[in-house]
């Protein structure tokens, strides 16, 4: 061979050599997270009623959670739960925040703890919030946060001429509101499509609750559902322990409408979707979308949350969920997984799909598990139980056994979720059930013992980041 040949053969290797060799780009990450959300109105999840037909896609791209449950039932806790992989006891938010007014300066509620947006953005990530943030500091980004647009409170009273946060700028939205965070969401896909990004897209929709839902819905969905029974929303007499809400319960109005914002969040979701594959980066895009804890439409006479009963509620769709991950090539396709999760799992399992396990904080030390060998269609021992906790409530959930406790003096409650999935008969005190009683008492103060930061433990004198529910003026 010439001394040229030879030459350009070692130059063309060498080139060869240096395009190999480039870094595959990080992976992006848009989490979808929905307020007051259960996983029972979701298509994908048996409603035959509802319209979710991009959610149910979504499922059938990726993987679908059957047993996701919340650690508590309302916004701030839970969302802050997904964010730092904490449990309430020990980030130390046990209920909603108040609305903040322009000029005050509230502090970030997670901003000592390490979490989600502030570990992307450490890594390269341009990180962009769309939609409720309910954590503290709503005038300005937040841990990592460069895009921020979102409202002054968690309460939503209207979904039309609502009050939203711009440029640390307080105004008036004529847009529905659901729509307002899709398209703001897409800009940000858009204008990053060139970077690492995490997309937070939290609606405060569908939102189950307030006085709108004394009017009929007026997205593009009113219309189709003017007519419909809806008969996946059980009606029964009112549960005894219905403190708020009563006037939604059976009413075919207030029905009409969870259902009509339902399917608004769909249509959210089917837009995000179509932006990424518009882009092309729907092959490289982890799509996460999830409930920020569960809500009752009607189940048991219950309308609402654990915090709209008295005393505080720890029903089982109070906590459940939806959750599904989609990424291609990685996450295999229309497959369920019926372990039981939880969302102070979720930390440490996005950041092992996204190759920054390492990133996961270790102080405070975290309950989460990593399930990300189960998004990768692997069989993994797995302890199927969860823990649950709103101010004096704490509960514990396992594959057969639901234990709820409440400080200091109950009611308590046992039920055997195989014969009873409705949670109908209290076995608590029941002589037969004594050992089962006993051990899940056990196994709930363990759990407990173990994970609580003492200033947060309000069992044992400890403070809440939030008011109280005694204090409190309103549900959130």
């Amino acid at each position: 061979m010439s001394r040229l040949r030879i030459l350009l053969a070692a130059a063309l290797l060498g080139s060869t050599a240096c395009v190999t060799a480039q870094p595959a780009r990080p992976m992006n990450l848009v989490f979808i997270l929905t307020d007051n959300h259960g996983a029972w109105t979701v298509g994908c999840y048996g409603n035959k009623d509802v319209q979710t037909p991009s959610i149910d896609k979504l499922a059938a791209d990726g993987m679908r959670f059957t047993r996701a449950l919340s650690s508590n039932p309302v916004c701030s806790p839970t969302r802050a739960t997904y964010l730092t992989g904490l449990i309430p006891s020990q980030h130390g938010i046990h209920s909603y925040l108040p609305a903040e007014k322009p000029g005050t300066n509230v502090p970030c509620a997670i901003g000592e703890f390490g979490n989600l947006p502030r570990i992307l953005h450490n890594a390269g990530y341009v990180c962009g919030l769309s939609g409720k943030w309910h954590l503290g500091g709503n005038y300005q980004p937040q841990v990592g946060f460069s895009d921020w647009i979102t409202m002054p409170s968690g309460h939503t009273t209207t979904f039309y001429d609502a009050e939203v946060i711009e440029d640390g700028k307080l105004r008036k939205e004529p847009t529905y509101l659901t729509d307002l965070w899709t398209e703001h969401g897409v800009r940000f896909i858009e204008k990053n499509k060139d970077r690492p990004f995490f997309l937070y897209l939290a609606y405060n929709g569908p939102y189950g609750l307030g006085p709108s839902l004394n009017h009929p819905a007026r997205n593009r969905w009113g219309a189709y559902y003017a007519d419909k029974q809806l008969l996946s929303f059980p009606r029964d007499s009112m549960h005894p322990w219905q403190n708020a809400n009563k006037q939604f319960l059976n009413n075919i109005v207030s029905i009409r409408r969870v259902a009509a914002e339902v399917s608004g969040v769909d249509d959210g979701v089917g837009q995000i979707m179509d932006t990424l594959h518009r882009l092309g980066l729907d092959q490289n895009t982890l799509v996460v979308f999830a409930g920020d804890q569960g809500w009752m439409g009607g189940q048991n006479g219950i309308w609402g949350m654990g915090d709209h009963l008295r005393p505080i509620g720890a029903f089982e769709l109070m906590m459940h969920v939806p959750l599904i991950f989609r990424l291609p090539g990685k996450i295999p396709a229309g497959k369920t997984t019926d372990i039981f999760v939880s969302n102070y799992d979720f930390l440490p399992s996005v950041l092992s799909v996204m190759g920054l396990a390492e990133k996961m904080p270790r102080v405070p030390k975290s309950p989460g598990r990593d399930y990300s060998a189960v998004l990768r269609g692997e069989t993994i021992a797995w302890n199927n139980e969860i823990f649950y906790e709103m101010e004096n409530v704490r509960a514990i959930r396992e594959q057969r056994w639901k234990y709820v406790e409440r400080h200091p003096d109950g009611p308590h409650e046992l039920y055997d979720m195989q014969t009873d999935p409705h949670e109908r008969v209290n076995l608590y005190g029941e002589p037969r059930q004594k050992e089962v009683q006993a051990e899940m008492a056990k196994r709930l103060a363990a759990f407990f013992a173990k994970y609580v930061d003492p200033q947060y433990d309000v069992w044992h004198g400890g403070r809440s980041k939030a008011r109280r529910l005694g204090q409190a003026a309103k549900a959130e």
